[in-house]
């Protein structure tokens, strides 16, 4: 089995302990995120797919991951692919997840991005979580990871609203990802259109959400909100 992932948590040594806190138990905000634009936010946890030396930070020149505050929002360049997220973003009941993602120049590579949700165990051997991403041939998908494993719970399906980053693209494109959680069904949007629905049962939904990039992925983050239903 796979051991525990490296995990890195980015914290101001300086500030007081109740603004620790404080920010531990609010949910981000893009309009004003935690410490200095153009610097890590400080009380996110990166959790790559296999253990290493990777190094996560604000020096885009030296890292393998740079994450940085870029109001409105968060700027992510991967090198591994990894789980983006705040211990105070979670989701209960029914409620609608949702990320606005700006999708920049992905070459020749064909790598997914979007959101996690349901996170429990993040920290552990026995994390699991289930997620919805797309990827730039217009397709998305819905998976599950669990310890050193993942399924399908959908399989990767082509859907018109999956806007794609092609020849005629200028600079970006954007893919809006949401989550709706309701008594008997989970659906799935991609720029505000229904790509699929599944029962309930079938996901998991309760705990933290987050975003799930995979391998060297260039995305702007504006958004990544819960609301009740």
């Amino acid at each position: 089995m796979r051991s525990l992932s490296l995990l890195l948590s980015f914290l101001f040594a300086a500030a007081p302990a109740f603004a620790q806190d404080d920010m531990l138990t609010q949910r981000p905000d893009p309009e004003n995120p935690e410490g200095e634009n153009m610097t890590t936010p400080p009380t996110w946890t990166v959790r790559f797919d296999h253990p290493g030396t990777a190094t996560v930070g604000s020096e885009q020149d030296s890292v393998d991951v740079w994450f940085v505050n870029m109001k409105p929002g968060w700027h992510i360049t991967t090198g591994p692919a990894a789980i983006f997220y705040h211990p105070a973003s979670t989701v209960e009941g029914n409620q609608r997840i949702e990320s606005n993602i700006y999708f920049f120049d992905p070459g020749e590579r064909l790598e997914a991005y979007g959101i996690f949700f349901g996170g429990q165990n993040l920290e552990g051997d026995d994390i699991t979580y289930d997620y919805f991403l797309v990827r730039n041939n217009g397709e998305f998908i819905v998976k599950r990871w669990t310890g050193d494993e993942t399924s399908v719970i959908h399989p990767w399906t082509a859907h018109e609203a999956v806007a794609i980053f092609g020849p005629e693209t200028e600079d970006t494109v954007a893919n809006k990802l949401a989550v709706e959680i309701r008594e008997e069904e989970v659906l799935f949007f991609v720029n505000d259109a229904e790509v699929t629905r599944l029962p309930r049962e079938s996901v998991h939904t309760d705990g933290v959400l987050g975003l799930r990039l995979n391998h060297h992925v260039n995305v702007h983050v504006s958004t990544l909100s819960v609301s009740d239903l």
